[in-house]
């Protein structure tokens, strides 16, 4: 019998309760027991683990309620408040008159119901519709555990369908795919197969083409060309499941859409959204600014090189332009110079970046306020919509967003959407970077195109000239090795050989916690940053971060949640943007002490509670992906790239690693991984058609 829960997460996915077997003594179950009461007897499946911190506990695989067949075990049921509107009075009153009758009469008799006193036709229907309801449910979660679906996906269809869950399940299992957060491709063709779907029936296709499109969004693609579509369509589903007509009927029914290459219908829309409304902006003039750079460099105390004043002259003249140039080649003293001729000619100015990092970071650059573009325009997270858009557009002369390489098309349709037709807007980004996580490539689309004036710098000022990271960064950009100084001389950039990850990882612990702070002057923690090509493997965030953490802070007070392990005093990433704590995706903070639930963040003097759920949106950062990393800066970057990161490496990965660095960058490499990152750009593809559509 479940005789009572500790623990509910905030979404009811996660329970831990004490239950008490029929023979021996209380257990704690701990898993999704959604939809059991407490009082109520249960048959769970899974198995016996001992928990670090909590001991010996029964890991749930499946719950299941077992209703209660005689006269007492009813009366217990009922009397326990399961059904809303029975207590333990009337729980007798139903046993004495029906006994192990009593589920059925109140499933299905609602006259036989109303006779018992203190009940009546009214009740009586009451009674009978809340019981009905909570069965169907009940059934309905006994069914879909039965076809192997775990109990917090059962959950989550449940509330997703209702009372209609099982119909709809049976219909087309394939659309959980679809409309159930948390369900993928996979566990809807498990269940598909319980129920007898064929291996090839138009279901399974059609869901496994949605699926594959959706897939290759995550990898940056808008599209996917017709015969690289079939061909991994092939491979997901087997011989025998030809794809071609099922894709010709999906076309013909306008759920995808064919455009030199397949799309979702969505993604397509964005796309013909963005190219509009680009040309829209681009060809509203505006008044010309005074370009009076003297004044500028009067008030800066800065000289502007040709390159420079060139690239001020021409935003000063258009609605729209690109900026974009790798380190030491003077974008950010173009954009200060830009804004100060703004501000000479009045209104309001805004800066935003995809980041609250690189807002900090751009703020700091030029003196001015600048916001996340999120933040900007104004996001709700209730309504997963923006409240800035064409019916209430920025207020603005102009809008300057930085890291532009990191927005990807459908936050770059939001800000079209926001941006009046008058008001000038300036991108800033270094194409040479990683593109986007989400669908499109848009600062490279934009400067294939020539629809939006451009400026490139290429120039590597003199200033600049000097540093081995900036002189590194543009070598890999050509396809060179980086050079290391040589033996004997101070650096700003170091490359260290490794023979394999274990080697590597201690060589990375030892550094961080020793050589570069002693060295440098530089703080282990705050200071220095490892950037990894990828999450798993020898030498990857997440093995990084234990060596780390326990070579950084081995004493530190530990929280445990789920397999992770935060201690107080470890450096912590946020992993979701949280617009309530102000918070948000990539930025860093330091545990500072434990609460009743969990844990206690001081994310750069902002302090913040975290329990429950809300700890899976943090994660050891001592380590992070190179992907994680955009939009940052770090006195110093120590970079592992070693062979069993060979998928990922590539020469815009390593180009990101290196310019995140302001003081100190150390390579830890085997040869032929850094040969295979420098000269590897066969990754840098994406099927997107943004540039086309401009050219159109």
């Amino acid at each position: 019998m479940l005789e009572r829960f500790v623990y509910v997460n905030d979404d009811e996915t996660f329970h831990v309760a004490v239950v008490r077997p029929d023979a021996g003594a209380p257990i704690r179950a701990a898993g999704a027991l959604g939809g059991l009461a407490e009082g109520e007897r249960v048959r769970l499946l899974g198995q016996a683990v001992r928990h670090p911190k909590h001991g010996d506990q029964f890991r749930v695989e499946a719950a299941y309620p077992v209703t209660p067949a005689t006269a007492e075990g009813i009366r217990a049921y009922l009397a326990s408040g399961r059904v809303k509107g029975i207590g333990a009075g009337l729980a007798e009153r139903l046993v004495d008159a029906f006994g192990a009758e009593t589920l059925e009469v109140i499933e299905s008799d609602a006259e036989r119901l109303a006779t018992v006193p203190g009940i009546g036709p009214k009740r009586g229907r009451e009674l009978q519709g809340v019981f009905q309801a909570q069965k169907s449910q009940r059934d309905a979660l006994v069914f879909l555990q039965g076809l192997g679906v775990t109990p917090g996906v059962a959950g989550r269809i449940w509330r997703r369908y209702g009372a209609n869950a099982v119909t709809r399940v049976r219909e087309n299992p394939y659309r959980l795919a679809e409309e159930v957060a948390g369900v993928g491709f996979a566990t809807a063709d498990n269940i598909a197969r319980s129920l007898g779907f064929a291996p090839d029936s138009p279901e399974r296709v059609g869901a496994a083409l949605a699926h594959l499109l959706g897939r290759a969004g995550d990898d940056g693609h808008c599209f996917l060309p017709r015969d690289v579509l079939l061909q991994r369509a092939a491979d997901l589903l087997g011989a025998g499941a030809a794809a071609d007509d099922v894709l010709d009927g999906l076309l013909l029914e306008g759920r995808l859409i064919d455009d030199d290459g397949v799309y979702l219908r969505a993604v397509y829309g964005l796309e013909r959204e963005a190219a509009a409304r680009v040309q829209l902006l681009a060809q509203t003039p505006v008044a010309p600014l005074t370009a009076d750079v003297a004044a500028f460099e009067r008030v800066s105390g800065l000289t502007l090189a040709p390159a420079q004043r060139a690239a001020v002259e021409r935003a000063a003249e258009a609605t729209m332009m690109v900026l974009t140039g790798g380190p030491g080649t003077g974008k950010t003293t173009i954009v200060r110079a830009l804004l100060h001729l703004l501000k000479q000619a009045g209104g309001p100015v805004l800066l935003a970046a995809p980041t609250g990092r690189a807002a900090r970071r751009m703020a700091e650059a030029t003196g001015q306020d600048a916001k996340t573009l999120h933040r900007l325009l104004e996001y709700n997270p209730a309504e997963g919509g923006f409240r800035r858009d064409e019916d209430e557009p920025l207020e603005a002369t102009a809008v300057v967003v930085d890291e532009a390489s990191m927005v990807d098309l459908q936050l770059f349709v939001a800000l079209l959407r926001a941006v009046p037709a008058g008001t000038r807007l300036l991108l800033v980004g270094d194409a040479d970077q990683l593109p986007s996580v989400g669908a499109g490539n848009v600062l490279a689309d934009l400067l294939r195109s020539d629809a939006v004036p451009a400026v490139r710098l290429t120039e590597i000022f003199r200033q600049a000239q000097t540093s081995h990271i900036v002189v590194n960064a543009h070598r890999v950009l050509r396809g060179e090795q980086p050079l290391p100084p040589p033996d004997g001389v101070e650096s700003d950039f170091y490359l260290v050989r490794a023979r394999d990850p274990d080697e590597a990882r201690d060589l990375i612990a030892q550094m961080v916690a020793d050589r570069i702070p002693k060295a440098f002057g530089l703080d282990s923690v705050d200071d220095v940053q490892v950037l990894t090509p990828m999450h798993r493997g020898g030498c990857g965030a997440e093995r990084l971060n234990e060596a780390l953490q326990e070579r950084l802070n081995p004493k530190g007070a530990p929280i445990d949640r789920g397999k992770r392990r935060f201690r107080v005093g470890d450096k912590v990433m946020q992993l979701k943007n949280d617009y309530e704590k102000e918070v948000f995706n990539g930025d860093l903070g330091r545990v500072k002490g434990r609460t009743e639930k969990g844990l206690l963040v001081d994310f750069d003097g902002r302090f913040c509670s975290y329990a429950g759920e809300e700890l899976e949106h943090l994660v050891l950062a001592y380590a992070c992906s190179v992907h994680k990393s955009q939009g940052s800066e770090y006195p110093a970057v120590v970079v592992p790239l070693l062979t069993e990161h060979w998928v990922m490496l590539q020469r815009n990965l390593l180009y990101t690693a290196l310019t995140r660095a302001r003081r100190l960058v150390v390579l830890v490499a085997q040869p032929r991984a850094l040969r295979r990152a420098v000269q590897n750009v066969d990754g840098l593809r994406r099927f997107t058609g943004l540039a086309r559509r401009l050219g159109e």
